[in-house]
């Protein structure tokens, strides 16, 4: 890639997804991000072959912007579309600009469904996380995968708010139909600032990827 996310460094189980999807899907299968951010995940997905339906409301995060940096800095960041252009895979990519709740969007037609770190964000927490796991679900068709990672509590303010889960709780979303391929989790760990967080800041993560059954 020429161009760089502003999450390029931030900790992932994106490998392990990837993995999956090799696994299951065709190299041009269709793949779902939600909360597409600024293509962290979008471009990757894209310059495999595969294609991708990228879900983002932020208009900072599809159009870029002038951001503050660690440091005292700024610099202005490109967003979503402009990296699309800038690596030549717009064709590849159709950008839905809408809440994902609510967005139109095609159902049980994608190969595979991903999100990561996007329902914990408090203006999600007006709907329940069934809401967000359910609609995920719904996009994806049979012998698609669904895959997850996730925010799971560290203060004692998280362990009230039902969007900081676990593996165990999100496998309760999870019916006859679906077969859990793979649950990860860290330890707590010390992540180094990036945007929107200046400071050194403490994080656990999960991950939860699983199968449609097939027919």
């Amino acid at each position: 890639m020429r161009t760089q996310s502003l999450w390029e460094h931030t900790l992932t189980f994106f490998p392990q997804f990837l993995a999956a999807l090799r696994e299951h899907a065709s190299p041009d299968a269709t793949v779902a991000v939600i909360g597409a951010s600024d293509g962290k995940f979008v471009l990757p997905l894209a310059a495999a072959g595969h294609r991708v339906i990228a879900v983002e409301r932020d208009p900072f995060a599809l159009h870029g912007g002038e951001v503050d940096l660690p440091g005292d800095g700024r610099a202005r960041a490109p967003g979503l579309m402009d990296r699309l252009e800038s690596e030549g895979l717009r064709s590849r990519v159709q950008v839905v600009e809408a809440d994902f709740l609510s967005a139109a969007l095609p159902g049980a037609s994608c190969d595979a469904v991903w999100t990561s770190c996007s329902w914990h964000y408090s203006a999600n927490h007006h709907s329940p996380l069934a809401d967000f796991v359910g609609r995920m679900q719904s996009l994806v068709r049979e012998g698609g995968l669904f895959g997850a990672e996730f925010m799971m509590p560290v203060e004692e303010r998280h362990a009230s708010v039902e969007h900081y889960t676990s593996p165990e709780r999100l496998a309760r979303h999870f019916g006859d139909d679906w077969n859990v391929r793979l649950t990860l989790r860290t330890n707590r760990f010390t992540e180094r600032p990036h945007i929107g967080r200046p400071h050194d800041h403490t994080h656990r993560m999960g991950l939860f990827i699983a199968a449609r059954a097939a027919e």
